[in-house]
């Protein structure tokens, strides 16, 4: 059987569709998964990119980290994890928040950094303080690409948001780990195309909020 012979067979079979190991239940752990990580590493990114892209300083210190960030093996450091903690979601939230914190740590100081000092420097005139120009001022104009690193970021999570099912729990990993130990290929074939699939729907997503967030002037740039 041929790739798509596979895909039509797993999505086609309605055993896949009910219960505790249908497609339904295992999208909604992979997507519960994946918005924690996220909104985890968004909670640790955003401030302190906002923060140093603000001032100007600490950007030698935020390359440093993501790169050693980013040369952390995901799927090795979860084994690390399990291993000191044991079972549940923790082992799991912390290599991919790991993972997604330098794209939206970098690209929001780096967003930040690029926005034209001549309006900053006219609020700061007009006696705004460091609160409000950051937040009435650069934010504005830096949104289209700090949404760049929150998109690229939610993509890599989405992706690697499979781990989960290497201890134990659910997520379309689930499919992929299952499939290859039964030797299912047709069930590895669906995760696959499922983790795909829900990559392109996190594309879409991010383009309508930045059609919604980012004012058409800005987009017009």
């Amino acid at each position: 059987m041929n790739v798509l012979n596979f895909v039509h067979a797993f999505f086609g079979d309605s055993a896949h569709w009910h219960g505790y190991d249908g497609i339904p239940h295992r999208l909604g752990q992979h997507v519960l998964y994946s918005l924690l990580a996220l909104a985890l590493a968004a909670a640790i990114g955003l401030p302190a990119g906002l923060l140093t892209g603000h001032t100007g300083r600490g950007g030698n210190v935020l390359a440093l980290i993501a790169t050693a960030a980013r040369a952390l093996p995901s799927f090795g450091l979860l084994v690390l994890m399990f291993v000191l903690l044991g079972l549940g979601l923790l082992p799991v939230m912390i290599p991919l928040v790991v993972l997604a914190v330098p794209p939206i740590l970098v690209t929001t100081y780096e967003a930040v950094r690029a926005v034209d000092p001549a309006p900053v420097d006219a609020a700061r005139g007009m006696g705004m303080g460091e609160t409000r120009v950051l937040l009435r001022v650069e934010l504005p104009v830096a949104l289209p690409l700090i949404l760049g690193g929150l998109r690229s970021a939610a993509i890599q999570i989405v992706s690697t948001a499979t781990i989960a099912a290497y201890v134990s729990l659910g997520g379309l990993g689930r499919y992929i780990v299952d499939g290859l130990y039964q030797r299912d290929y047709e069930k590895v074939v669906g995760g696959a195309t499922l983790v795909a699939v829900l990559a392109l729907l996190t594309l879409a997503v991010f383009w309508a909020v930045a059609r919604l967030a980012v004012s058409p002037g800005v987009r017009g740039r």
